[in-house]
């Protein structure tokens, strides 16, 4: 049976079934069985330019520099962040990097002081971030995530294909370790973070992101003192309008 003869569609069964069929294949070569294969024209990476991005962007690069590749900017995020995506874009090449934000009525009916990360950060996450996402998806087949198993261990059972509803999310690095970026990013000279050196090992907005202490987990820097483990985007189905 052909790699095509496998639904494309992001229900769990098809999901399993490439999980069995492609597990053993190393994650350039899933992203350009994903890109070129399975789902071409019809997949996006999903960038938050963060602390361990510039792996899958350099390996998108190798495959097709005109790759969609998504990142949202929640208004909130650093301005090392928008520097690295910048920095990260001229050097890899990339040419259709599309940015989505939330919408100014959106902001002003939810969240019109910019202050609700405080008062209800998972509302916050809802319109900074989930409904923009749901807004750029919306037409692809799949995306590809940059999560690993070893930020966390809410992640550490993290599949290599998932089912999104009727798109299919792909985790190419989800069994590297923090010690194996490391090492791509050296072997291929790629840039750094800025906030790296400073601790920040996971990267997200400003109000909810800290530097991560001796001994934590990769994520335990961010929403510090709260239950929060998670955006938002991998809880669900990612729509432009869910959830309020």
């Amino acid at each position: 049976m052909g790699v095509l003869d496998v639904s494309l569609f992001g229900d769990y069964t098809a999901a399993s079934r490439f999980e069995e069929r492609f597990v053993a294949l190393d994650a350039r070569a899933v992203l350009r069985l994903a890109i070129q294969d399975l789902y071409p024209g019809r997949i996006a990476l999903v960038s938050s330019f963060g602390a361990d991005s510039a792996v899958l962007l350099h390996m998108v690069s190798t495959i097709d520099t005109a790759t969609p590749v998504i990142f949202v900017d929640t208004g909130h995020l650093f301005p090392e962040t928008l520097a690295y995506r910048d920095e990260l874009v001229a050097l890899l090449g990339l040419t259709n990097v599309q940015a989505f934000s939330p919408t100014p009525e959106d902001l002003a009916a939810f969240d019109p002081e910019t202050f609700l990360w405080s008062t209800n950060p998972d509302q916050c996450c809802e319109v900074r971030k989930v409904m923009p996402l749901g807004r750029a998806v919306d037409g692809f087949d799949a995306w590809i995530t940059g999560r690993k198993r070893f930020q966390s261990d809410t992640r550490a059972a993290l599949p290599l294909f998932e089912a999104e509803g009727t798109r299919t999310k792909i985790n190419p690095l989800a069994s590297w370790s923090a010690t194996r970026i490391l090492s791509y990013l050296d072997a291929h000279d790629l840039p750094r973070h800025r906030l790296v050196a400073k601790n920040y090992l996971s990267i997200g907005c400003i109000p909810c992101t800290s530097p991560v202490k001796p001994g934590e987990d990769a994520r335990a820097g961010r929403w510090r003192g709260k239950s929060k483990t998670e955006c938002g985007i991998h809880l669900g189905v990612v729509s432009g309008g869910a959830g309020i």
